[in-house]
């Protein structure tokens, strides 16, 4: 009686490969987008009067105009201003957008940096966007509202570490926080850092020409402050950083 042949049994994998998921945030992203979205809904809620709305966007929204005077003679709006102006938009297509973007390159940044950090960031790189608009712009009394000058300097800080690691095409966005920061020059070496960079001012030429690829375009798009965050992003970022530790700088492979 021939002995029954019982299958080999597979070895054991040591290491069982973990996928990770598609969609995941950084808790502080996840908190800005929740924060932009309660205060869109909030001010589209049908029960504001106009003269409520013409307030709540004066007393918020950026105003070139309240620079141009001096201060002791205007109210306090000018304090925050600088960045309040960052959590309004103007439409859904606005916001969406502006999210878009936000959950894009935000990430990296979010994941490098922390949220506290993160928060910092906000608020400089929308006031450093904010006041180069305002410096092309003297003594304009338009409103700028929207996050597309923070979401512009998280560009710039991305082209720091993110995308020069796409080079190699051996890193995924969502571990390129792991790499180390490079300088500005060293940065503009990157063959997708210098595409990405063309692409992007060739975007910001046609708007400034009054031609909007993405978005409503219907209205007016501040192409300067887009410049002024996405500078400070790639010139600035420096001070912001927080270098991952030596043992996990070099980053994990794409996977299979």
């Amino acid at each position: 009686m021939d002995d029954e042949q019982l299958p080999r049994p597979e070895p054991e994998n040591p290491r069982p490969q973990q996928r990770a998921p598609a969609f995941n945030l950084p808790p502080a992203i996840l908190a800005s987008l929740a924060v932009l979205i309660v205060i869109f809904a909030v001010m589209n809620l049908p029960w504001w009067s106009d003269d409520t709305l013409n307030w709540i966007y004066f007393a918020f929204s950026f105003i070139p105009a309240r620079y141009a005077f001096p201060l002791s003679q205007q109210g306090l709006e000018w304090l925050w201003t600088p960045v309040t102006y960052s959590l309004l938009h103007g439409g859904i297509e606005h916001i969406v957008f502006n999210s878009l973007w936000l959950m894009v390159f935000a990430a990296p940044v979010a994941r490098r940096i922390g949220a506290l950090r993160y928060v910092i960031f906000w608020i400089f790189s929308s006031a450093a966007s904010a006041f180069l608009h305002a410096a092309l712009y003297w003594g304009d009394q338009t409103l700028l509202i929207g996050a597309s000058g923070v979401v512009s300097a998280l560009m710039g800080a991305a082209c720091r570490f993110a995308f020069p690691a796409m080079d190699s095409r051996r890193v995924s966005m969502r571990q390129a926080h792991l790499n180390p920061r490079l300088g500005i020059l060293q940065s503009l070496r990157s063959r997708t850092v210098v595409a990405y960079i063309v692409m992007w001012v060739a975007g910001n030429a046609l708007v400034a020409f009054g031609i909007n690829l993405a978005g409503d375009s219907s209205q007016p798009v501040a192409w300067d402050a887009h410049i002024g965050g996405f500078l400070f992003g790639f010139l600035l970022f420096a001070p912001f950083d927080r270098q991952p530790p030596e043992e996990v700088r070099e980053p994990l492979p794409l996977d299979e």
